[in-house]
């Protein structure tokens, strides 16, 4: 019986007003039997490749579409895809995996143009086969494929076809500009800008150089004191290290404070 009227995953003819349709098809294909998954990680396909024994059959790949009209009028078509594995030759069935889930089809983690696939044979029974592409654009052209099967099975939404996700409620906003009337009241109590820290002692030192600086009278208008010269001469200034020393005690007097970094120097 002719391949095009036969269900692959079951072996059971398919109605006579089927319709089938080729989404893909390559070879050779690499078959590999594969470890059982025992790593987080995924399915490593140097595991499968290192080992020469593992590699058990080169065939061709296709994904095959088949839409079953539904009895009922008006209502939709009964559509599945299956990815079928056979020999290149004469195109003897070699094993199909019904594609009812994304997870039906897994990448291997460590290259991109090898895959483990979930075939089922017409008992129902189940096991998981290494595939590999020899070229990188083939394993790219399979993943185009099966994006396009997941468009057509209504699996392109994560979580293998189910229904989407509820949509979440649009966060409030809320409004923080000031009503007409309405002021902000800033206490600044407790922090540097605040606090009022309390003044330094001065030093004997300071006061001894403060009350001598104050000791010094004004000088006798030019010509109105006594002696050859007509007037007074008047004290030296102080030098500028000590001018500078007296700035610098009388900003602490006063009680500025530079600040944590320095900011207020």
């Amino acid at each position: 019986m002719d391949n095009a009227t036969i269900d692959p995953a079951t072996g059971q003819p398919l109605p006579a007003d089927a319709i089938q349709r080729i989404l893909h098809i390559a070879a050779p294909i690499h078959v590999y039997n594969i470890p059982p998954l025992s790593s987080a990680r995924g399915h490593i396909a140097a595991s499968w490749t290192e080992d020469p024994k593992r590699h058990i059959f080169t065939c061709r790949l296709r994904i095959l579409e088949t839409a079953v009209p539904s009895p009922s009028a008006g209502a939709p078509d009964k559509v599945k895809v299956d990815i079928i594995l056979e020999d290149p030759s004469t195109g003897q069935l070699f094993a199909a995996a019904p594609y009812l889930v994304k997870a039906a089809v897994e990448p291997a983690a460590d290259s991109s143009r090898f895959f483990a696939l979930r075939v089922q044979d017409p008992t129902g029974r189940k096991a998981t086969l290494g595939i590999g592409f020899e070229e990188r654009s083939d394993a790219f052209d399979f993943n185009v494929a099966l994006q396009e099967a997941q468009r057509a099975l209504g699996l392109a939404m994560e979580g293998g076809g189910g229904p989407p996700p509820p949509k979440q409620k649009p966060e409030e906003k809320k409004d923080y500009s000031l009503k007409d009337g309405e002021t902000i009241t800033v206490n600044l109590s407790g922090t540097k800008f605040g606090r009022n820290r309390p003044r330094p002692a001065p030093d004997a030192g300071t006061s001894a150089e403060t009350a001598s600086l104050s000791s010094f009278a004004l000088p006798p208008p030019p010509g109105s004191g006594s002696g050859s010269g007509g007037g007074a001469f008047l004290p030296p200034p102080p030098s500028a290290p000590s001018s500078r020393k007296q700035k610098r005690m009388s900003a602490q007097d006063l009680g500025f404070d530079d600040g944590q970094f320095g900011e207020f120097a």
